[in-house]
């Protein structure tokens, strides 16, 4: 029995959502090897195989997989699935990507979103928002899995994995990199960010998030927004923390003019220590918050500068 978990990289560096992903592959039992498939990732193999618990990292190199394509990637993934029991990929957008269309041509199910591994063939997902956690057990040969990196401990590092180059499959030709639009922002990205400020819709324009931003800056924090800020046209999408945002569990969540909707509770409810900042008492936040401060936001939030 062994598993392989596909790499989350931008051909420079490996992403550290892979390194939850390894945890959770460990947890399965057996061998772990680690797929990356790119274009002159060498930097990539390298990170890699320095992962504990790592046995093999296989390196599939192309133009093809510069730009992460998932048919192609998808179909390097199957010409390899004949020796492993899992496949697993982090719940991101790219692993969101590619996972389904591996499980379909293996024709298997998908299970997504894996926060436990109660044994290899069983696992733990959260539904309904994340209300309630669903006991998944697969009967499938192959078992692929997306994983919520929040559930699991990074692996660490100092391990030196064999690196093995393997036969990488053609383009498909079904699809054709046309370009990316990449948000720059010197501040961290939220799925890694120890420390995240969050703002809602009572933040009440896009003008008065740069309340905010003396606070982050204080904290060395990423900012996030609830889905009415981001619908508002508040912030950009990627801000977005949530059950169609992003997942994040940082060490501390500040929560501003955030009511608590259930959908953006699920995106942030793991986080170590959440403090919530709302004007209304009654407000849902203040249910999963380890400390609440009732009052005017734009009262508080300069005081509590001032306080750091």
């Amino acid at each position: 029995m062994a598993a392989l978990v596909i790499a989350e990289h931008d051909n420079l560096a490996l992403k550290g959502s892979t390194l939850n992903t390894v945890s959770a592959a460990l947890a399965c039992g057996g061998e772990v090897h680690v797929l990356v498939a790119g274009h002159d990732c060498a930097a990539v193999a390298a990170a890699a195989s320095g992962i504990a618990g790592v046995s093999r990292v296989l390196v599939a190199g192309g133009e093809q997989f510069a730009h992460g394509l998932a048919e192609n990637v998808a179909n390097q993934v199957v010409a390899l699935a004949a020796g492993y029991s899992h496949i697993l990929a982090p719940a991101t957008a790219y692993g969101k990507n590619i996972l389904p269309r591996v499980a379909a041509l293996l024709d298997v199910a998908q299970i997504s979103e894996i926060t436990r591994v109660v044994a290899p063939d069983t696992f733990e997902r959260p539904v309904y928002a994340g209300n309630v956690i669903a006991v998944v057990r697969s009967r499938d040969a192959v078992k692929v899995i997306t994983v919520r990196t929040t559930g699991f401990d990074a692996a660490g590092g100092g391990a030196s994995a064999p690196v093995v180059a393997v036969d990488a499959v053609v383009a498909t030709g079904d699809s054709d990199f046309v370009g990316r639009e990449l948000a720059a922002s010197s501040r961290p990205e939220l799925s890694a960010a120890k420390v995240i400020v969050s703002g809602g819709r009572g933040m009440g324009s896009g003008d008065n998030f740069k309340i905010l931003e003396p606070l982050a800056d204080r904290l060395g924090a990423g900012m996030g927004a609830s889905r009415a800020a981001v619908d508002a046209g508040f912030v950009p999408n990627d801000w977005q923390v949530g059950q169609t945002g992003k997942v994040v569990a940082p060490s501390l969540y500040i929560a501003v003019g955030i009511s608590g909707a259930i959908q953006h509770l699920a995106g942030m409810k793991d986080s170590k220590v959440i403090v919530a900042i709302n004007k209304d008492p009654e407000a849902p936040i203040f249910g999963v918050a380890d400390y609440g401060i009732v009052g005017d936001l734009f009262d508080i939030v300069p005081q509590l500068v001032d306080a750091l």
